[in-house]
């Protein structure tokens, strides 16, 4: 498959339906909605087979018939192809016989999800002769631009929130990406974004290179299928951010099917969020077309999205599924990092704390069958989000090097009385 010819596409509106063919661009002249990556999957049919794609390599690159991927670029970053974990621990915590864990926490080269959209928008990045490369982050997206940039030869310039985790800052500027922080929450970030990528001639992953970026997320959903045995779960359980992850994996199911290589099944999608920035969960609750925007104010930064540009579709795709919106507290957000590493040894980041606690709701409501196929979707990895942590573990004394000082310090935190004592007690 990787030498394969790629589906034929190209940019259309996804309101009016007006054709761009291949351009850096994404919104709509007509109406001003977004632009999407359609393609003519009848031409691969029969060509991209379970075969086909089993014959490429061990990455997104074995999908790249279904991806915007220019004609004669060759990816050699072997990105994605994470572990899909069958959490039988955490299952027995919340009574469920089947659940997944999808682990992007262990992704490459930047652990977190979005390495596989910033490879596809960096393909194309290239193609358009982009020489500088930038994003609008609130966090995984900064680590990932900058370190594929830097393999790539291409320069970087990240604007990031002010108040970002420092981990994930320094993850950044390890890479020599030029920073810059804003004093302002992400949605000003985003906005100031639109405006330098304009002026500056710039390939901004999410602004103008957007409708390429968002298609790497598919590949999370041809994972599942795959890793499943070429069958689709019950559920899924996304969080949500922008609201395109959530769209895209559906997306993929769906051309998995048209193109024969899973059987039709309905799948229900969950969407997360933390209840500090919450807006399209909200919009599930209470029925609403269009969310309406919040300052976001959580713990769970890598969501802190107040006015997503997938709102509207993610909340639409949540209700036409059967599936629901659910959100946690910051406390509730701790917990679900806690309960994920106690149980499946997957140290998660904050978003991951999100969809494991909002996964234990969902369970908890009745809203997911406890003999279903469910597969929970963890985006990132904790060591970016440490800081959350701090004061919530003891590290206790140190023991000096001895064997009675040892097992004395091990009854200590059994709570059992010292030796002496219990000898005493047993006379």
């Amino acid at each position: 498959m990787s030498s394969g010819a790629c589906a034929p596409y190209d940019l259309k509106c996804k309101e009016c339906g007006k054709s761009y063919g291949k351009q850096p661009l994404s919104i709509c002249d007509e109406c001003f909605s977004p632009l999407e990556v359609f393609y003519d999957l009848d031409a691969v049919k029969g060509s991209v087979t379970r075969e086909s794609i089993a014959a490429g390599p061990a990455s997104i690159w074995r999908y790249r018939a279904l991806l915007p991927i220019p004609e004669g670029f060759q990816p050699d970053l072997p990105v994605g192809f994470t572990p899909l974990v069958k959490a039988k621990n955490l299952g027995k915590r919340l009574g469920a016989s089947d659940i997944y864990v999808k682990n992007d926490a262990v992704c490459f080269p930047t652990l977190s999800f979005k390495d596989r959209v910033v490879a596809v928008a960096l393909a194309n990045a290239r193609y358009f002769g982009f020489d500088t490369v930038g994003a609008s982050s609130t966090g995984n997206l900064a680590n990932s631009v900058a370190a594929q940039a830097a393999r790539l030869g291409l320069k970087s310039c990240i604007l990031i929130p002010a108040d970002l985790e420092p981990a994930k800052i320094l993850n950044t500027l390890i890479y020599g990406a030029r920073l810059v922080r804003i004093d302002g929450n992400y949605d000003h970030v985003n906005r100031l974004c639109s405006l330098i990528a304009d002026q500056y001639n710039w390939g901004f992953v999410n602004v103008n290179l957007r409708p390429y970026y968002a298609e790497g997320s598919k590949t999370m959903g041809y994972e599942i299928a795959e890793q499943l045995g070429w069958r689709l779960p019950d559920n899924v359980v996304v969080p949500m951010a922008g609201g395109s992850l959530i769209r895209k994996i559906k997306k993929a199911f769906d051309e998995l099917v048209y193109l024969g290589i899973v059987e039709a099944k309905h799948v229900k999608f969950f969407g997360a969020q933390a209840t500090g920035c919450s807006p399209i969960t909200h919009a599930v609750k209470n029925n609403l077309d269009r969310h309406e925007p919040q300052k976001p104010n959580t713990i769970a930064r890598s969501l802190a999205i107040g006015n997503p540009a997938d709102g509207p579709y993610a909340a639409r795709l949540i209700r036409e599924t059967g599936g629901w919106g659910e959100d946690v507290s910051d406390v509730e957000v701790v917990s679900g990092i806690q309960e994920l590493a106690e149980t499946e040894g997957i140290f998660t980041e904050t978003a991951g704390g999100v969809t494991t606690a909002v996964t234990a709701k969902l369970f908890a409501q009745g809203r997911i069958g406890k003999d279903e196929t469910t597969v929970v979707c963890i985006t990132g990895n904790g060591l970016k989000t440490t800081d959350v942590l701090q004061g919530k573990y003891d590290v206790g004394r140190a023991v000096k090097p001895r064997l009675a000082e040892f097992d004395a310090y091990l009854r200590e935190l059994d709570g059992l009385p010292a030796a002496e004592e219990a000898e005493l007690v047993a006379q």
